[in-house]
């Protein structure tokens, strides 16, 4: 074997002589992998050559008694990874439980065992328990590359799993991770499939819940496609990255959280998917159904009220649809011994005026503190939700939350327990009155008078997301108009803000496209289909 020819820099520690030749200096690499181990390896690294690594390939590290997996990435650049480094991503660094300078040996990684069970699904076979047991277990260990990935997600896509699938699918997924156990009867949660921007419920919902003293360890995901998640959102107000001995400790003091599901190894192939998924943006019922349950199992809930909205630009966009993916969910939950209660809404439009993480905040609290700014839909959705979860408390006569729930929020205690909840969680600056929004803003005005007749759920995320949401966290719109509201031509419809020129740019040239609303007469308007 040549000599390397390449010298490290001066700054950087030469190999030491009499370690073993796959002996690497580890060197965190400043580079946004999204939750996925990432190794880099230098091309003229003696290691890569002797080993015949490949770029994407499998890799194993083990550094201070520790091992994980990791993509491998090949640079050329010294300024990266030197020859004798080992670069690693943030989340790689962290599961090895290592720190810059510490050494580690880096070796192929051997193929998956449930590699097999990848292959015959992308046959078109049907899988069993054990199968999906293998392949979940395989994907929450990271011993699978993102191409590997992708092809268990698109093989699993729409309806290529049947119903018992799906449940084998929740059950492998809830079984991959940490499990809560809160030693109590009624365990409840509220969850929404999505698609419907500004629909921030949970967050009211959780404090008016557990200030009536039920137990509501709400742990959600950040956004996959939309312009904010119920995480994002919190994390305005509060830490949301709580690990598994502090969320607990939280939920049995305060009887209720709101964090990322995340950090408390709760469901974690979930989130390795959810990585995949997002730039696919393929939300499939089987995949879907899957990811929800198995996070409230793992959450230790016993019972839930599952939101599924309906609309013309919604997920679900007709009630046969919606009856189908409500079969689908109870099936399932059976088989998990989850209580459910689906309840289907109306998804015709946004929820509430703001959509992004400090707009949707501030409609939040302006709802907790009783403000006359607070939106209205906003407000009663939540309540109606919060009633029927209230009303799985064998005490309380059915029909008897909403009342229950309203007085809660009404009265104040519902603002006292959230405010609980976020000084436990660790509080943040925040003033609804002033929050700190993207400096940069953009009037959407209307082009003709009449009547809102449509508000396009896709547009107006694709448009917040455009101007940073939800990584800017001020970036979004603030709506100024809902369905069967009047307009003029010249009136705003919307305001666009963000943080970043190139961002504002984006967000106006999809705006002159299409600015999301239609505006026609009050008979256009679309019927809503609601439970309530």
């Amino acid at each position: 074997m040549r000599k390397d020819t390449v010298k490290p820099p001066r700054s950087v520690p030469t190999r030491d002589p009499d370690s073993t030749p796959s002996t690497l200096v580890l060197r965190r690499v400043l580079i946004d992998t999204y939750h996925e181990n990432v190794a880099y390896l230098h091309r003229d690294c003696a290691v890569y050559r002797a080993e015949g690594f490949r770029a994407l390939s499998k890799v194993e590290i083990r550094a201070n008694g520790r091992s994980i997996l990791a993509s491998l990435n090949v640079v050329d650049d010294s300024n990266i990874v030197a020859c004798d480094q080992l670069g690693l991503s943030k989340a790689a660094l962290t599961q090895l439980g290592a720190k810059n300078g510490d050494t580690a040996v880096i070796s192929q990684a051997e193929a998956p065992e449930s590699i097999g069970a990848l292959h015959r699904k992308l046959a078109g076979e049907r899988l069993n328990l054990d199968d999906f047991h293998a392949i979940v277990r395989d994907i929450a260990a990271h011993r699978y590359s993102k191409i590997e990935l992708a092809a268990f997600v698109v093989a699993t896509n729409r309806d290529e799993l049947d119903r018992e699938e799906v449940y084998f699918l929740t059950e492998a997924m809830a079984a991959s991770g940490r499990k809560f156990d809160w030693h109590e009867h009624l365990v409840i949660d509220k969850h929404c499939i999505g698609g419907i921007p500004g629909n921030r419920t949970s967050m009211l919902v959780v404090p008016i819940v557990a200030a009536h003293g039920l137990l509501c360890p709400k742990t959600s995901s950040r956004a996959i496609t939309s312009p904010a998640g119920t995480a994002d959102t919190m994390e305005v107000l509060a830490n949301v990255e709580l690990p598994f001995e502090q969320l607990t400790k939280i939920v049995r003091e305060h009887r209720g959280c709101l964090a990322w599901g995340g950090t408390a190894d709760l469901s974690p192939a979930d989130d390795v998917l959810i990585a995949v998924e997002r730039p696919l943006a393929l939300d499939s019922p089987g995949q879907m159904v899957a990811s929800i349950l198995s996070k409230k199992i793992a959450a230790g809930s016993t019972h839930l009220v599952l939101d599924i909205p309906i609309g013309p630009t919604a997920k679900v966009r007709s009630m046969p649809d919606a009856q189908r993916l409500r079969r689908l969910f109870e099936y399932v939950a059976k088989r998990m011994n989850l209580s459910l209660d689906v309840v289907i809404t109306d998804g015709r439009q946004p929820v509430g005026n703001g959509v992004g993480p400090v707009l949707e905040a501030r409609d939040v609290m302006r709802v907790l503190q009783n403000d006359s700014r607070a939106p209205v839909d906003l407000r009663q959705k939540a309540l109606r939700l919060a009633g029927r979860l209230i009303e799985c408390s064998p005490d309380v006569r059915g029909g008897d939350g909403f009342a229950i729930a309203r007085d809660i929020l009404d009265s104040g205690r519902a603002l006292a327990k959230m405010n609980d909840i976020i000084a436990a969680q660790g509080q943040k600056p925040f003033d609804h009155n002033d929050p700190q929004l993207g400096a940069l803003t953009l009037d959407v005005q209307a082009n003709q008078s009449g009547v809102v007749t449509g508000i396009d759920n896709l547009q107006i995320a694709h448009v917040a997301r455009l101007a940073g949401a939800p990584k800017v966290s001020g970036a979004g719109l603030d709506l100024f108009r809902k369905l069967g509201d009047c307009v003029t031509a010249g009136d705003t419809l919307y305001r666009v803000h963000a943080g970043f020129r190139s961002d504002l740019e984006f967000a106006r040239q999809a705006c002159t496209k299409h600015t999301g609303y239609t505006i026609g007469q009050a008979e256009d308007v679309p019927h809503a289909f609601v439970e309530f």
